[in-house]
């Protein structure tokens, strides 16, 4: 604007354009926009191309909203059905043209989660996880309560016949009570064992309980690691029955604990790692 402003006060177009360092032809645009749209002062225009290079041609959009409302599938069943005919787009171009015109369908009851941040576990307790194994048939199934500690990797088991909010609630008291440590954050996957009002019931007791992000099993990845060593070095090797269970993963514990050493924790048993702390 003061460019065009000293052009109006006698300046030629170039004199302006030396003075204030941009093109004379620039300007000279500056001058006509400020006159044809009698303006007070002139905003900067936005630099955004008005098409992009690769944006899908009308007749492609048309297309994959008309397969939309023939088939009403998914984005992926109607990429397969739209290159089946010779028609090339990709998935994710199917998927944005569903989004943009709002022919995706969202359930009203999808549960929408949203996660604690994960804490680093620095010190013991302050990262434990717990899950829980589905061991035998349907007709003869048990299943075992995991638990173990991210720092020290000292770990904690209890079988049982049935899962349930009270019998985990009852599950993470008896941990509490075995660990030589106090207990912080609480991570579980989204079982129905591990439910909401297991969260209000530790939230009581002043802990806290983080739910493992959706499709994410690495986020409970220490302890996953744990149920299959619990069952490939214990319960394989012992009938299924609850009773034996219960004598002998205690035992199988106690060694775990005590002396099995772990390539992670430098050959030391999490006792060991313990008492460092």
């Amino acid at each position: 604007m003061q460019a065009v402003k000293l052009v109006k006060r006698g300046w030629s177009i170039r004199k302006a354009a030396r003075y204030t360092g941009v093109h004379a032809s620039t300007v000279l645009r500056w001058q006509r926009k400020v006159s044809r749209e009698h303006r007070l002062f002139i905003p900067t225009l936005s630099s955004r191309p008005h098409h992009h290079p690769s944006k899908l041609s009308e007749s492609l959009v048309r297309k994959i909203i008309e397969y939309r409302k023939k088939y009403h599938r998914c984005a992926k069943v109607l990429h397969y059905l739209l290159n089946r005919d010779g028609i090339l787009v990709s998935l994710s171009s199917v998927t944005r043209t569903l989004k943009r015109n709002h022919l995706v369908n969202h359930s009203k009851w999808k549960k929408w989660h949203t996660y604690q941040p994960r804490p680093i576990a620095q010190k013991p307790g302050v990262l434990v996880q717990i899950d829980t194994i589905v061991d035998g048939p349907p007709k003869d199934r048990l299943y075992v309560y995991t638990m173990l500690d991210v720092c020290s990797r000292w770990s904690f088991a209890w079988p049982i016949n049935r899962i349930s909010t009270h019998n985990s609630l009852h599950f993470i008291q008896q941990g509490i009570t075995a660990s030589p440590f106090k207990f912080g954050v609480i991570q579980s996957d989204h079982g129905a064992e591990f439910s909401l009002w297991l969260t209000n019931r530790l939230n009581e007791r002043g802990l806290q309980h983080r739910h493992s992000r959706i499709r994410t099993p690495s986020d409970n990845g220490h302890l996953e690691r744990f149920n299959r060593t619990i069952q490939d070095e214990c319960l394989r090797y012992i009938p299924r029955k609850l009773s034996i269970y219960k004598k002998e993963i205690p035992e199988y514990l106690k060694w775990y604990n005590e002396q099995r050493p772990h390539m992670t924790l430098n050959m030391k048993s999490p006792n060991e790692v313990l008492r460092s702390y």
